[in-house]
């Protein structure tokens, strides 16, 4: 499989230019999907627009057997580029900072390889809105999509990140965690607005969020069982408008990242338990949490397939565990809902580091028919292997 993937190279690397020229953010990627349901009609697929708004779901294959689904994510991030590239954006503040633009690239390939092939079942590929992002009420683009349906028959789901830190010609796969699972939550102590000069007639809200804001920073450290990964940070503090008047609140939010649903509620119980420091204190608090995604969670069966076939195709030394992190990835909603997997790949511009969500992104563009080869070879043998059982 990866010398036919070698084939269509320059398709797959046209394709993610195309994308990295015309980025769109989450839920508005209307010209991308476009281009991906235009592509897969073209190949012969059984084609669905508008899922989770702006996703696109496409079949091949039928009922009769197994299904896999292929899951790849179009949205991009309000960064500037800052790369002096052909292909640099064209969309000012937009820019695919994240390496989706290759996702979906090396999705088009893998669609483009299979039409090719015989198999028994039926392989869908999820073209997904909005990874990076919410809508209004706080809904990433997975769950939109299952919402729309878009799992439904899905026996196994798979899906591939790029690696800027990581050579080309090797991935990380591994089962169990890959990535945390992630709310945000967003808080308000009240206090009693004054005269700064009479801080004794007021109850200062700063005062009372220095101690909330360091039983939140103990959280991790006093509260949650040490093998348990974790972590609770804040990320605004906003409150007064000038020098000399104590303002009657402050504002106060941040993010919380997790691996185990019983870790999630612990840390809600705590950090509910630190604003609760602002009633002996004289004040109040406000508080709500936005629940984001899940942990993403390899399945063992998943993993071992993406595994033995990079092994086969790439070779055993180039094939090692996925480092364990907390960076969240809504690909989780979809793992729930089947077993899944998803792999790293090594895309590394050598001499040159670039990193995830930074105006100078970019990858080696010889990774992308590799990330192909193994979507597609991944797809082969779980359908017909699946279908002798």
């Amino acid at each position: 499989m990866l010398k036919q993937s070698y084939h269509i190279q320059e398709d797959i690397i046209e394709w993610r230019r195309d994308f990295h020229m015309h980025p769109e953010l989450g839920f508005r990627e209307l010209r991308t999907s476009a281009r991906v349901a235009e592509e897969l009609e073209k190949l012969g697929y059984r084609v669905r627009r508008n899922v989770g708004r702006t996703g696109v779901v496409a079949d091949l294959g039928d009922d009769r057997g197994p299904c896999i689904a292929i899951r790849a994510d179009m949205d991009a991030l309000p960064i500037l580029e800052a790369n002096d590239v052909p292909y640099k954006s064209q969309n000012d503040g937009t820019m695919h900072a994240c390496g989706h633009d290759s996702h979906t690239a090396m999705a088009l390939g893998v669609a483009t390889l299979l039409t090719k092939e015989k198999f028994p079942g039926k392989v869908r590929f999820l073209f997904q809105p909005s990874e990076e992002a919410g809508d209004e009420e706080g809904i990433s683009g997975a769950p939109r999509m299952i919402q729309d349906g878009a799992m439904e028959g899905v026996d196994m789901v798979i899906a591939l990140h790029v690696d800027p830190s990581t050579r080309v010609g090797d991935i990380h796969i591994s089962d169990g965690p890959s990535s945390g699972g992630v709310d945000s939550w967003y808080g308000r102590i009240l206090g009693k607005g004054g005269h700064g000069a009479y801080p004794s007639k007021s109850v200062d809200p700063f005062y009372i969020a220095t101690h909330v804001m360091m039983a939140l920073y103990g959280i991790i450290s006093r509260r949650i069982h040490p093998f348990d990964p974790a972590v609770v940070s804040i990320g605004t503090f906003n409150g007064g408008f000038t020098q000399n008047v104590i303002p009657s609140h402050v504002d106060i939010s941040g993010t919380l990242r997790f691996t185990d649903m019983k870790v999630q509620k612990q840390i809600h119980d705590e950090i509910t338990r630190a604003f609760e420091l602002a009633k002996p204190l004289g004040g109040d608090y406000e508080l709500r949490f936005e629940i984001g995604a899940p942990p993403m969670i390899n399945h063992t069966v998943a993993a071992t397939l993406i595994e033995s076939v990079a092994i086969d195709l790439l070779g055993a030394e180039h094939v090692s565990p996925i480092p364990k992190e907390l960076g969240a990835e809504d690909f989780g909603s979809f793992t729930q809902m089947a077993p899944g997997a998803m792999f790293t790949l090594g895309t590394r511009i050598e001499g040159d580091e670039r990193y995830l969500h930074h105006p100078r992104l970019d990858l080696d563009e010889r990774a992308l028919p590799i990330g192909t080869a193994i979507l597609a070879e991944t797809a082969l043998r779980f359908l017909r292997e699946g279908a002798k059982q």
